[in-house]
């Protein structure tokens, strides 16, 4: 009776506020749809309540008494009717764990840009739990794709993570929290995404790896390094890489040499220096970290004191009170490089006299006694004694306009400068402003086009 009498006013809701022009094939449903619920209550309406939902199940709307197994006692000891419960289920491939890729971008409307490595709460699906996610960006090097590391997230650009959870479907969007706790002011949506994969394993996210080596011999074209490896095992795994000096030289790896730990022959473009320092550029594979923390709130009281959450190295710090570690080797410190001395070039007495005159040395020798021109008196006519002063007077008045030029310049520059720097700054704002426009616009179709390549794949 009750169901009968919501049908009967539900219909004269929507005949009186239903007058928009619909999809015939929409309205065909619904008509067919309400005509299915008036069958079943005239069908079922002799029956009792439980014959009802023993054919029809419950209907929405209905309450229900739930009988759970397994919950711990912290949950009832805890528990709190201001607080809604949500019951799902999960499907049977979602009880095991892996890492999962993902699509992620901070929001706009959080403060900081979020780094590598910290952890974050990730709400996915009907799931809350706490992971590490590694951050990565796909770029293009030599033809090659990589999935190459980043300390942070890019600032109007979605960028990719790998993190260890729960698998999740492809397509699954996820909130990213920071925090859960009240008592934040600001807000705390850290990050939106999407899963694109699970399982990645052939998904290497890689980072740069530079190798420093010293040259320990060094012939024509053929140099041996040290201090690059330390066992013949690991030059193995290098052979035939490039290598480049300081000076620009490019070089290869050969073979290791024999007896001695890390040292390997190399050959170069052209002879090196002993004091040449050599490079390798390569990539090393980042591995993420298996970490899963599930966000247990309901198992303790409304504040969420009882779950503990892992920490940021930078709340550690703060709570400790701690600086910020600076390495030595980090700080930029002023470079002091000697000048060189180079040998004279000593052409042979031999070849002097085969070379034609044109390119025959032409060094003259420092004279040790003075000349003739530098220790004579010069003594002027009272005509040429006016004349000099004549000189310096006129070149006395030319270096004092030059000099009044010069501060005219100085002045108009610095205006010139003072322009062009305001300028400049409103043209920065122009172009920061734009460049963001740009950013999320491609985030946005590259996003659209994963998603229609996803559902493709579907």
């Amino acid at each position: 009776e009750i169901l009968k009498k919501k049908l009967e006013k539900k219909k004269r809701f929507d005949s009186s506020y239903d007058g928009i022009d619909e999809n015939e094939e929409l309205v065909a449903e619904r008509a067919e749809r309400e005509a299915q619920k008036q069958r079943n209550v005239e069908e079922f309406e002799a029956d009792d309540d439980e014959a009802r939902r023993g054919f029809l199940g419950y209907q929405p709307g209905m309450y229900l008494r739930l009988r759970l197994t397994g919950v711990p006692c912290e949950f009832v000891r805890h528990f709190d009717a201001r607080r809604a419960v949500l019951v799902g289920g999960l499907a049977a491939g979602e009880e095991n764990f892996g890492f999962i890729q993902v699509r992620i971008k901070k929001h706009r409307w959080h403060k900081k840009i979020l780094k590598n490595n910290d952890p974050l709460i990730f709400s996915i699906g009907w799931r809350r739990f706490q992971s590490l996610p590694l951050l990565s960006l796909k770029t293009v090097v030599a033809g090659e794709e990589r999935n190459r590391m980043i300390k942070y997230t890019p600032e109007h650009m979605h960028c990719f993570a790998q993190f260890w959870g729960p698998v999740t479907p492809p397509s699954t969007g996820f909130v990213a929290f920071q925090t859960v706790a009240n008592s934040v002011a600001t807000f705390r949506v850290a990050a939106t995404g999407v899963v694109t994969e699970v399982d990645v394993g052939r998904h290497k996210v890689v980072k740069k790896l530079k190798l420093v080596g010293e040259p320990q011999k060094v012939f024509k074209n053929t140099a041996f390094i040290k201090n690059m490896f330390s066992s013949p095992l690991e030059v193995a795994k290098f052979e035939g890489a490039s290598l480049r000096t300081v000076s620009g030289i490019r070089g290869q790896i050969k073979r290791a040499v024999k007896g001695d730990n890390g040292v390997f022959r190399a050959t170069f473009e052209d002879k090196i220096l002993a004091s040449d320092i050599v490079f390798l550029r390569t990539w090393v594979q980042v591995h993420p970290r298996r970490f899963y923390n599930p966000v247990t709130s309901l198992l303790g009281p409304a504040d969420g004191a009882a779950w503990r959450k892992m920490k940021t190295v930078g709340e550690l710090r703060r709570e400790r009170a701690e600086p910020v570690p600076v390495a030595k080797d980090s700080l930029y410190r002023p470079i002091e490089r000697r000048p060189r001395k180079f040998n004279p070039l000593r052409v042979p007495k031999a070849l002097q006299r085969a070379l034609p005159f044109a390119s025959k040395p032409k060094d003259d020798r420092a004279r040790r006694a003075p000349t003739y021109e530098t220790k004579r008196a010069v003594v002027m006519e009272p005509a040429e004694r006016q004349l000099h002063t004549l000189m310096q007077r006129i070149g006395a008045i030319r270096n004092d306009k030059t000099a009044k030029r010069n501060e005219a310049q100085v002045r108009s520059k610095a205006g010139l400068a003072k322009r062009i720097a305001k300028s400049s700054e409103s043209l920065n704002t122009y172009r920061k402003d734009e460049r963001k426009k740009r950013f999320r616009a491609e985030g946005k179709d590259k996003a659209r086009a994963e998603a229609k390549k996803q559902r493709a794949a579907d």
